[in-house]
């Protein structure tokens, strides 16, 4: 890179696998690209990647880096340790064959299953796993009993537990079969098992319990066990999480 480390806004674009380049002056003369909130259609144009922040159609574009960002899909029973001290079954079978030092982004409780970020960006993972950002994430109960239609609007409104009032974002009855019920909630709360504690303060106990959702980012058809790369705008949507 020239310029102190500017390169041409298309070029950019390119690399970051947007399209070709030709495409790419194509979306900066339709008004598709801006650079610090600017739109930018002069094709001279130049930034730093690494401090400009540019977005296509309103997504954000990750600052190119080495760092390793993924997405696991943890299965129950495993603890979201990279170094168990009780000898359980962690993250580090999983993880063996990667080179990179992983940390997690918050944790999993042992019996919850579902979407786990990985990452050996330290900084980057602190402040994801920070309460102040406040990174919505989304779950699916399968819980005991009927659950009435009062209790969402219950939730939402918040009930109090032994360390305060806790609440949710949305709440959606998905199946109700003989003697229990499937649910899906968000919430931004980041307390020790505060879905399971919520769940059984309204009388509905959690049998099984996944995360399906962090951010931007959502688990899909990712089998249990397997890890992927993130997508660029799911890391861009994190990036946009933790940044104000």
């Amino acid at each position: 890179m020239s310029d102190e480390g500017r390169i041409r806004l298309q070029k950019f674009l390119a690399q970051s696998g947007v399209a070709s380049r030709r495409r790419c002056e194509d979306f900066m003369s339709a008004g598709r690209v801006e650079v610090n909130g600017e739109i930018i259609t002069q094709m001279g144009a130049r930034v730093n990647p690494l401090t400009d922040l540019v977005r296509v159609d309103g997504k954000r574009l990750p600052p190119p880096s080495d760092h390793a960002y993924l997405v696991l899909n943890k299965p129950r029973g495993i603890v979201s340790s990279m170094a168990d001290e009780h000898g359980r079954p962690d993250l580090s079978g999983i993880v063996a064959n990667r080179e990179e030092r992983l940390f997690h982004v918050g944790r999993l409780d042992t019996d919850t299953s579902g979407l786990l970020v990985l990452t050996n960006d330290g900084d980057f993972a602190q402040r994801l796993a920070h309460p102040s950002f406040e990174i919505t994430k989304t779950y699916v109960a399968l819980v005991d009993g009927t659950v009435r239609d009062s209790i969402g609007p219950l939730l939402k409104k918040g009930v109090m537990l032994d360390d305060g009032q806790a609440q949710v974002d949305r709440f959606i009855v998905k199946d109700v079969s003989r003697g229990s019920s499937l649910v899906e909630l968000d919430i931004h709360m980041g307390r020790n098992r505060i879905v399971r504690r919520m769940l059984a303060e309204v009388g509905h106990p959690v049998r099984e319990l996944t995360r399906t959702g962090f951010g931007p980012i959502h688990l899909g058809g990712l089998r249990s066990g397997v890890m992927r790369e993130l997508s660029r705008d799911e890391l861009g949507g994190l990036f946009d999480s933790v940044e104000s």
